[in-house]
């Protein structure tokens, strides 16, 4: 089926088509121009035009190393929250709360109606995508997580607040759409922390897709997926992409059990371990997952955005995913059983 709709959509990709998740991590001269920045040395016009050339940068290097569907690398965020509520009126900035490991952001305030504004990401999106001509994908955050990594001071209850960022959050996949974009990720990891809220980020899923012409994935990782498989199917996208890699394919029982029943974005390497998987560890976890999943419904990925390894770790991780991807392209379906061994650390 989303074959079919990518046809429709004049998007051609190969089996197995290749993508990173979103993030990358940013090269020292752009994180050079950041702290030049925060300390008044250098203007805001000169810290985008270092964002702009980090973007560039990483077009150019994914077209390199092969991927088949590219993303701007998020150059110009510091968080995947935080920078939505910067553009978004009813937000206001707060303090630092913990992520996960060592990791911080500004926990953002809902203190107000939110109001869609100007476009936050097309001219990003549209920069990206003039560098290449290759599809590169939108990238947005999902209303759910925005709600649920907010505070909120405004709205009577979450759902309230998760249907107004949903309004917010389809106005701009409606503007990425309208400038080209045809293939939209709604990041929504918070989802699988929340089982007893799936019913909520279904229908506010809906609210951003529906009878939109793209092709939409959903970026969810690291929760309770045994409690909210196989309903999360339910989201209103064709394409679910998730970490399966440091969760030693943890999934793919519950899939044995319940088939997979749209697109997958398959994470053959980790990206919360330094260690740089090589192709051949790559290929052997793709294999494991190709005996539970039809091969013309996956697509090969890192398993979560890649921002927090360097940018030598990431383009080692990335070509272990194309490698991997091109390795079995030529199988056609006839994937042989393979060893546990692409788990050990």
């Amino acid at each position: 089926m989303s074959r079919s709709k990518l046809s429709e959509l004049r998007v051609d990709l190969p089996l197995l088509p290749t993508t990173a998740v979103g993030s990358l991590p940013k090269p020292e001269a752009l994180l050079k121009a950041r702290a030049d920045f925060a300390r008044g040395n250098i203007s805001h016009e000169e810290l985008r035009e270092a964002e702009r050339a980090a973007v560039k940068w990483w077009i150019r290097k994914q077209e390199e190393l092969g991927l088949d569907v590219l993303v701007d690398g998020e150059m110009y965020r510091s968080d995947m929250v935080a920078y939505f509520a910067e553009h978004l009126s009813g937000f206001e900035g707060g303090g630092l709360v913990r992520s996960y490991g060592n990791r911080y952001y500004h926990k953002p305030i809902i203190v107000g109606e939110v109001i869609p504004g100007d476009p936050i990401t097309v001219e990003w999106w549209s920069y990206a995508q003039g560098l290449t001509a290759r599809p590169v994908k939108g990238v947005l955050t999902g209303p759910y997580t925005l709600m649920d990594w907010s505070f909120n001071e405004f709205y009577p209850s979450r759902r309230e607040a998760c249907l107004a960022l949903a309004a917010a959050v389809r106005q701009e996949a409606e503007g990425l759409i309208g400038a080209g974009c045809k293939i939209v990720q709604i990041d929504e990891p918070a989802i699988s922390a929340r089982p007893e809220e799936l019913a909520l980020a279904i229908e506010a899923m809906k609210i951003v897709t529906s009878d939109l012409p793209a092709y939409f994935i959903t970026h969810i990782c690291y929760g309770d997926f045994e409690s909210i498989y196989p309903k999360m199917l339910d989201l209103g996208v064709d394409n679910f992409d998730l970490e399966m890699s440091n969760s030693r394919a943890g999934l793919l029982p519950l899939f044995r059990k319940t088939p997979f029943t749209k697109d997958i974005s398959y994470g053959v390497v980790d990206v919360h371990s330094h260690l740089v998987e090589g192709p051949a560890v790559a290929e052997e976890r793709l294999r494991h997952g190709l005996e539970v999943l039809p091969l013309q419904n996956v697509w090969v990925d890192p398993d979560c955005g890649l921002k927090t390894r360097t940018v030598e770790e990431a383009i080692a991780k990335l070509k272990s995913v194309v490698q991997a991807a091109k390795a079995l392209r030529g199988y056609g379906g006839q994937i042989s059983t393979p060893t546990r061994s692409s788990f050990s650390p």
